[in-house]
């Protein structure tokens, strides 16, 4: 990952805007596929796939490890995000399932 050497806090603020737009564009499609694979399921249990949920996090914390990340905050993001796409994903399952 390579990070461009900023000139002054405007140029470094507009760097980070580019950046959480591509963090809201890769959690966007994130959600796409958990609403696909909301498809392949047969239960409410599957959706929430409790050790799927503890593998993701367990790879997202290496990763942020390895990047001089903190792994608490990484592992808190997740936490929330997946989460949230839990119940987007019950709901995706129930709606498809009523049809």
């Amino acid at each position: 990952m390579e990070v461009k050497k900023c000139n002054s806090l405007q140029e470094a603020r507009e760097e980070i805007d580019k950046v959480d737009a591509k963090i809201v564009e890769l959690i966007a499609a994130r959600n796409a596929y958990i609403k696909q694979i909301a498809h392949f399921k047969n239960s409410v249990e599957e959706v929430k796939a409790p050790d799927r949920v503890a593998d993701v996090i367990s790879r997202a914390r290496e990763q942020a490890i390895s990047l001089d990340l903190s792994p608490n905050l990484i592992n808190d993001l997740f936490v929330r995000m997946i989460d949230a796409m839990v119940e987007s994903e019950i709901a995706e399952f129930k709606n498809a399932k009523s049809y």
